[in-house]
């Protein structure tokens, strides 16, 4: 098996012996238990403009192969969220495109697709009105549902920037709830997420935020096929989940405790609308056969050694995890280079990138080790590693 010299945090180098990859069984069948999406990352195109201030430039190809690569794991995909950078480089120009191209894709291999509508055109100042806000998210909702698509409805920054209270927030999304064609699922991003999302629906307390939410839930069950809790808080999403109307889902979009919420316990359990599962994409998909034919060891077994992996990717500050999203593709060869959008690769430090490529190899998920080995060489000659 492949070795490497690979840095540590303390600065010193260390010989690292790999595993190697995990088999992971994968059945052509649906998941039967669990209604699951991958929030989906973007390949930018290395040899074109993808600085902040600008539409980057996406290869459009590797983009899109990634995400029949999802849909042949049985994934569905989660489209321009913010593992796509939505607010960190890709604009709605862009965006636009994006969701065209996938939702064509899909209507081709029968993929599974929900794509995120928010008001990132718009942006935050003292001047933006309530009004502003609403015909910014119909823009961007009007937009998918043309293309015959279903929609994530994003939070907005314009409207946390803008909002005074709980009663604004009711009111912006009664008013894009009511004029919806299909039911959305409503994304709660939590601040550690995007700190401009501080004090969304209304307090910065937890709980009662959610009492907010979960008021417009309940005025709103028709138009709200689930909501995608995004707050890294497991007790919280329990609660939550347990006082949903009986016909909302619950996706967890917590990327420390997935596991145990998607499990459940006797009182329910979370589907998934993940970021993570973008990097372990084979070992979220065996577990969701295993969890249909009820082998909870073999559930358990997979799933856990992938936990230390994704809490790294999303450690402090979380917003930069996609980055460790788009190095573990480049890993696995998903990709040619280890470019982002905006230059995003960068913000992850050389020895944070190394101990993803440890944790990654421990989790069973470098699935061609002698390439991820020079591929992670070739990222440490950079730093003048050899």
């Amino acid at each position: 098996m492949s070795s490497i010299i690979i840095p540590k945090s303390d600065g010193t180098l260390n010989t690292y012996q790999l595993k190697g990859p995990k088999t992971f069984n994968i059945p052509e069948k649906q998941f039967e238990s669990r209604k699951v999406y991958s929030a989906a990352h973007v390949v930018s195109d290395p040899l074109k403009r993808n600085n902040f201030g600008g539409s980057p430039d996406i290869d459009w190809e590797a983009t899109m192969d990634y995400r029949r690569y999802l849909w042949s794991l049985g994934l569905g995909v989660a489209e321009a969220m913010d593992t796509a950078q939505r607010g960190m480089g890709l604009d709605w120009k862009v965006t636009k495109e994006l969701i065209k191209r996938t939702l064509t894709e899909a209507k081709s291999t029968e993929g599974d697709v929900a794509s995120g509508a928010g008001t990132d055109h718009l942006e935050p100042s003292p001047s933006v009105t309530l009004e502003d806000v609403v015909h910014a998210y119909l823009e961007q909702c009007e937009y998918i549902e043309g293309l015959g698509g279903k929609i994530i409805l994003m939070a907005s920054r314009a409207l946390a920037a803008c909002a005074e209270g709980p009663e604004d927030y009711l009111y912006v999304y009664d008013r894009i709830l009511s004029q919806v064609n299909k039911p959305v699922i409503i994304h709660w991003l939590g601040e550690m997420f995007d700190p401009a999302l501080v004090g969304y629906w209304g307090h910065r307390n937890i709980d009662q935020a959610m009492d907010v939410c979960l008021d417009m839930i309940k005025s709103h069950e028709d138009k709200i096929e689930g909501i995608k809790v995004s707050l890294l808080d497991e007790e919280k999403e329990i609660v939550m989940r347990r006082t949903l109307p009986n016909k909302v889902r619950m996706y967890t979009g917590d990327d420390f405790n997935y596991p145990s919420l998607i499990l459940g316990d006797d009182k329910g359990y979370s589907h998934a609308l993940l970021g993570i599962f973008d990097a372990i994409a084979p070992a979220a998909s065996a577990v969701m056969h295993a969890l249909d034919k009820g082998d909870i060891k073999l559930y358990n077994d997979i799933l856990e050694p992938t936990v230390p992996l994704s809490r790294h990717i999303f450690k402090n500050p979380t917003y930069n995890y996609k980055t460790g999203v788009v190095f573990m593709a480049y890993l696995n060869g998903h990709q040619s280079h280890f470019h982002m959008v905006g230059g995003m690769e960068n913000a992850r430090s050389i020895t944070h990138l190394s101990e993803l490529f440890i944790l990654a190899d421990e989790a069973g998920l470098l699935l061609n080790p002698d390439m991820a080995v020079q591929r992670m060489k070739s990222v440490l000659a950079v730093a003048g590693i050899k």
